[in-house]
């Protein structure tokens, strides 16, 4: 909850962002409140300009705190685990701490800028549609193959050991993104890997029981405050939108 006499926080999302999935996660694990503001990326409302006051690049999501403005999902993850240090998203010990920031760039600089919709539309338009599926394959099976390998000594219930951390928030979306949007067969790749812990697992089976795909891992589930995480719906209008949105020329 905002402490007494501060503003509530504001976060600028789409549903279906996976670096905004990574916020709300966090913003869910801490107990704290905000307000979502929905930016409707199939519609541009990205390109709007009191949006890009907040991110000139025109990219969700977007944090606002009182004064404070943070648009990009890793800085706006290390301003919140330093300003609510409630359930930390980084362990104390250094050599785990730095694991969890190598795995979490993994992620957000070695493969989820790869599969921007910019970056499929551009590959759509100047080399063929035919190309941009096997693209996004290509360099989401090439990350999770260095993940693997990143991991494997040290994986738990979760990701980095037995309790969920920032790393936690960064490969769950991108495993759902993989599956839903890219339809690349993970029970294959954890089959044949290494990478089979327990966070996995219930990574899997979340992704396939559960109708909106709330939380995938199992902790988080069981926490409070969690009705804006992960893929759910969070504004009437997004339940009307089609699952595939590759082809969409105005998203980012």
């Amino acid at each position: 909850m905002a402490e007494s006499g501060e503003s509530k926080l504001k976060l600028y999302s789409y549903w279906r962002s996976s670096c905004s999935q990574r916020v709300r996660i966090a913003l869910n694990l801490k107990g704290l409140d905000y307000e979502y503001i929905p930016v409707n990326l199939l519609k541009g409302e990205q390109k709007n300009p009191d949006f890009l006051k907040l991110n000139p690049l025109g990219y969700v999501p977007a944090l606002v705190d009182g004064e404070i403005v943070i648009a990009d999902s890793f800085a706006i993850l290390m301003y919140l685990e330093e300003k609510y240090p409630q359930h930390p998203l980084l362990p104390s010990d250094l050599q785990k701490k730095a694991l969890n920031h190598q795995a979490s760039n993994v992620v957000c600089s070695n493969i989820q800028p790869l599969q921007n919709l910019a970056v499929l539309n551009f590959i759509k338009e100047k080399v063929g549609p035919d190309e941009v599926i096997p693209w996004v394959q290509s360099h989401i099976n090439k990350g999770f193959a260095a993940l693997e390998k990143l991991l494997k000594d040290c994986a738990g219930k979760y990701a980095t050991g037995d309790e969920v951390s920032m790393a936690d928030l960064f490969i769950e979306p991108q495993i759902l993104g993989a599956i839903k949007r890219f339809n690349i067969d993970m029970n294959i790749r954890f089959n044949e890997n290494i990478l089979s812990s327990l966070f996995y697992r219930g990574c899997m089976k979340h992704i396939v029981s559960c109708q909106h795909s709330r939380m995938l891992c199992q902790k988080i589930s069981q926490m409070p405050h969690l009705h804006l995480s992960l893929a759910e719906p969070v504004h009437p209008e997004d339940q009307i939108f089609p699952s595939e949105n590759i082809n969409i020329k105005n998203n980012q």
